[in-house]
């Protein structure tokens, strides 16, 4: 969040939806859980593999549900935070190579590729496959 002070809340729509959100599943199912509960549970759901997480432009953590068959690249736009997964088999083979060449093991690995999609780019916008919406900003 640029230009705010560690803990500041700013206000943005999409913040007042998750937070609804959070706030309408939390009620339905009776809990009264806190927002730091809420991201203590994601970084935790991270650590342990259930979600993939990549910033959008502003730093913030975009959470998403991790597949069954691994993790995902997102290419991500500067301009609106849409994030596409990307094949990314070249990546996972160029980390187990460069692992295994310096002698590491249980390696992980984050990849940020950002740009500006075609809905953003100035000129005709061009058609590309639906977009995988962000699950939780944080």
């Amino acid at each position: 969040m640029h230009g705010t002070v560690p803990g500041e809340w700013r206000t943005t729509p999409q913040r007042a939806a998750v937070l609804g959100a959070l706030h309408a599943a939390l009620v339905t199912d009776g809990a009264a859980v806190g927002l730091s509960t809420v991201y203590r549970t994601l970084r935790l759901l991270e650590a342990a593999g259930h979600v993939d997480v990549v910033r959008d432009s502003d730093g913030e953590r975009l959470y998403r549900p991790r597949p069954d068959d691994g993790h995902r690249h997102y290419l991500v736009c500067r301009e609106c935070g849409l994030s596409l997964a990307v094949d990314s088999e070249e990546v996972e083979q160029w980390v187990a190579r460069v692992a295994r060449d310096i002698g590491f093991h249980a390696v992980d690995h984050t990849v940020e590729l950002t740009g500006v999609c075609g809905g953003c780019r100035p000129g005709p916008a061009s058609a590309g496959p639906a977009p995988d919406r962000p699950v939780v900003h944080g």
